[in-house]
């Protein structure tokens, strides 16, 4: 898998917004900065443009010169603090992005002779900012238009994409991952979207483990077996309780990690079964399984009477 570092651009007025902090504006109840944070948590180094600000993983801070001096002053700026060889490149305003998209971008470079590859939205327009450079060519094409210009301040960024070779790179047809937030409506939709029923969830736990800092992969879809099975099969309100005790029981394993909580939930869910099933047949005579010995007592044995 190729490397990368990422720019994060996140300093801008936010005019349309009445000049609020943009990249601090929540949605699903996290900043929409965080939210691109995680879809570029795979790079090495992860340089955001902006005034610091407290966020849910560490990065490095810097600011254009002067601060709000547009886009590609910004992206000199964080570009300066990189060093790999490629460097994704994304606005702070893209609640929709995931990890998967920036990865793909970076794959689609790595695979084409081309000094850029960008998504392209749905309706066809180029994103620079949500896009894969060669930071070479990138660098060399920041200085020549500051040498050109007398500097970088004010310069759109179709300056730069227009003297680069680049690659265009479509997402599925659902995909909103160039979806950007420039007006109060679209942070109205956002908000819309991530409450609907094949999203919810998903945008949930995303909350629940940046709130509670917790960097682990969790199937969704396991555990809520687990709980449909608990609260069937037991009562309702063992659904709640034999998840946090799994929770709890993965975080107390040696590697804590996936693994143990996969290991936890199969044990869980393998109990509820064994319970479930002592409960349908009604059969005091049903010990269980033969080879499950949790729970065996032996009986002492009764001695004759001595008279």
């Amino acid at each position: 898998m190729t490397s990368y570092d990422a720019v994060v651009l996140a300093g801008g007025a936010a005019k349309r917004l009445g000049g609020v902090d943009k990249a601090g504006v929540r949605v699903g109840a996290r900043s929409l900065l965080d939210r691109v944070l995680e879809a570029c948590s795979g790079a090495a180094t992860t340089v955001v443009v902006a005034d610091h600000r407290p966020t849910a993983r560490p990065v490095l801070w810097v600011r254009e010169d002067p601060p709000g001096g547009g886009p590609l002053a910004a992206l000199d700026a964080g570009l300066r603090r990189t060093g790999a060889e490629t460097v994704v490149v994304l606005s702070a305003d893209l609640p929709f992005l995931g990890e998967a998209t920036v990865r793909g971008l970076v794959d689609a470079l790595a695979a084409e002779p081309v000094e850029g590859a960008l998504l392209v939205d749905r309706g066809g327009r180029d994103q620079p900012l949500v896009a894969a450079y060669r930071s070479e060519p990138l660098r060399r094409e920041i200085a020549s238009l500051a040498a050109r210009h007398n500097g970088l301040t004010g310069l759109p960024l179709r300056l730069l994409t227009a003297e680069l070779a680049l690659a265009r790179v479509t997402g599925p047809d659902d995909s909103r991952a160039a979806f950007d937030c420039d007006t109060w409506e679209d942070i109205a939709e956002a908000r819309a979207r991530i409450r609907e029923h094949g999203h919810v969830l998903n945008e949930w736990v995303a909350a629940v483990k940046n709130e509670l800092d917790i960097d682990l992969d969790v199937d969704t879809a396991g555990l809520l077996d687990l709980a449909r099975d608990a609260a069937h099969g037991v009562a309702r309100p063992a659904a709640p309780l034999t998840t946090f005790l799994v929770g709890y029981a993965a975080a107390q394993a040696k590697d804590g990690g996936p693994e143990a909580v996969a290991e936890a939930t199969r044990k869980a869910v393998a109990l509820a079964a064994r319970w479930a099933d002592e409960g349908r047949t009604g059969d005091a005579s049903d010990a269980g399984d033969a080879g499950d010995t949790r729970g065996e007592r032996t009986a002492p044995a009764v001695q004759p009477d001595a008279g």
